[in-house]
């Protein structure tokens, strides 16, 4: 069984919905670096 990569997926599903939907653009990007500040902050303590 092979594991899928999380970063591929999400960023496909990103853009399939930016280019449906082009204001969620500003959501998307603040949610992801929230996400990845919060990761990093995470390990780091």
């Amino acid at each position: 069984m092979t594991t899928v990569p999380l970063a591929p997926i999400v960023s496909l599903a990103a853009g399939i919905l930016i280019l449906i939907f082009p204001k969620l653009l500003n959501y998307i990007v603040a949610i992801y670096l929230i996400i990845i500040g919060a990761a990093g902050l995470v390990a780091y303590f």
